[in-house]
């Protein structure tokens, strides 16, 4: 299924793209493209598909491009949320040899990386999808790049967990050993939050279950649970919080993980470790080399 989504505020991702740009230029700029390319050289690329997948990270490598050289041309033929097939076109580059060439690695870079993420969030998203349960990403990703993995999972038909610390509640175990258990850790992030913020507690056994919903929770992460003791935490949640599933998530558990009735399903590694989808840069014309 394709999910198409909208691309994310230019303000959120040029800081990104400049600063890797910046960091692959270094001190002197491209010189291998210096050397053995013309100053008024141009070219026609494409960016082609070598494996099936899911897109993201479209507008971000396309920034790449124009922000090191606005001279460069590009025409996007299959935007985030698209699928693709080996062969497929993502995007047509026309513009300065140089440039082209300056800016091809760092675009790559977010490009397959983020339609990595899309991918693998693809894969589970279409396992569980003969059920209810959606799939959600974690706070575990790249640094500087959450934005874009979160956006990413979006794009391969997933959602959002928390984008961070600051928008909502997650008391987790370590939190529970220090607060003085369940009951007491949901008593008081009631008391200091804002009527907008849910609240949810980590449990790995039935009776961190009772407790979590008899102090009243929005909802609970049910950790490391075989399907058998999912399929009772749900019929004992019946419907009083949003049930979530969690731990070793892969695409050969997750069928078994979301017919157990949960809601959600969270993986981490669709954003710390998913797989860079294969996508490559072709020269398809190029002039003769003008004189330097």
């Amino acid at each position: 299924m394709t999910t198409i989504v909208d691309p994310l505020p230019t303000l959120l991702v040029e800081p990104v793209v400049r600063a890797a740009l910046r960091e692959d230029l270094g001190r002197a700029g491209d010189i291998t493209s210096t050397a053995v390319i013309g100053r008024g050289a141009k070219c026609k690329a494409v960016v082609a598909a070598r494996v099936a997948g899911t897109l993201a990270g479209t507008d971000a490598a396309a920034l790449a491009f124009r922000l090191l050289d606005p001279e460069i041309a590009i025409a996007v033929d299959r935007p985030d949320g698209a699928t693709v097939e080996p062969g497929d076109i993502v995007m047509r580059i026309d513009g300065p040899a140089r440039s082209v060439l300056a800016a091809e690695r760092v675009a790559l870079n977010l490009l397959c990386h983020l339609s990595g993420v899309a991918t693998s969030t693809a894969t589970l998203a279409c396992a569980a999808r003969p059920h209810r349960a959606r799939i959600t990403c974690t706070r575990k990703t790249t640094p500087n790049l959450r934005a874009l993995e979160k956006h990413a999972v979006r794009a391969g038909g997933g959602v959002s967990h928390r984008f961070g610390l600051d928008d909502g509640v997650l008391i987790k175990d370590n939190h529970i050993a220090i607060a003085g258990g369940i009951t007491r850790a949901v008593r008081d992030a009631r008391r200091a939050s804002g009527h907008m913020v849910r609240i949810e507690v980590e449990v790995d056994d039935l009776a961190g279950l009772e407790e979590a919903l008899a102090a009243g929770v929005d909802a609970v992460l049910l950790d490391n649970m075989p399907p058998a003791t999912l399929r009772e935490a749900v019929a004992r949640i019946d419907g009083r919080a949003i049930a979530e599933a969690s731990g070793r998530i892969t695409a050969e558990t997750v069928a078994d993980v979301a017919a157990t009735g949960v809601d959600l399903i969270s993986a981490g590694w669709i954003t710390h470790s998913a797989p860079a989808l294969d996508l490559g840069l072709d020269i398809e014309s190029a002039p003769a080399n003008p004189v330097f």
